[in-house]
C-alpha cells in the first residue's frame, strides 16, 4: 500500500502558490505577469477546494473547482483580448504607463 501524502502538504503548497501569486500581483508591473499571477491564485484556491473535498469525501469542492476553472477560462479569453487591445493602442504592457482606458 503506497504512503498517503498528508493533508497539510497540499494546504501548504496551496498557501505558497497563493502567496506567490499575490506577491506577483502586487509587485509586478507587466500586465501579462499580473494576469498570470491572478491565474496562479485561482489555481491555489482550486487545490484547496479539491483537497478538502477529498478529505471530507464530498464532491462539493470538485464542483466549486470546476466553476472556478470556467470563470478562469472566461477571464483568460476576455483578459487577453483587452491586453492585446491595450498593447495595440498604447504600445506598452506596463501597468504604470497605462493611466486610463481612454485613447
Amino acid at each position: 500500500m503506497p504512503a498517503q501524502v498528508p493533508l497539510s502538504w497540499y494546504l501548504i503548497l496551496s498557501a505558497v502558490l497563493f502567496a506567490t501569486g499575490a506577491a506577483g500581483f502586487l509587485l509586478r508591473r507587466n500586465i501579462i505577469t499580473v494576469f498570470m499571477c491572478i491565474e496562479l491564485m485561482l489555481n491555489a484556491v482550486n487545490l484547496s477546494f479539491v483537497t478538502f473535498s477529498h478529505k471530507f469525501g464530498k464532491v462539493d469542492g470538485h464542483i466549486f473547482s470546476f466553476f472556478v476553472m470556467v470563470v478562469a477560462a472566461a477571464e483568460a479569453a476576455v483578459g487577453l483580448a483587452i491586453i492585446l487591445t491595450v498593447f495595440k493602442n498604447r504600445a506598452t504592457l506596463e501597468v504604470d504607463e497605462i493611466s486610463s482606458m481612454k485613447l
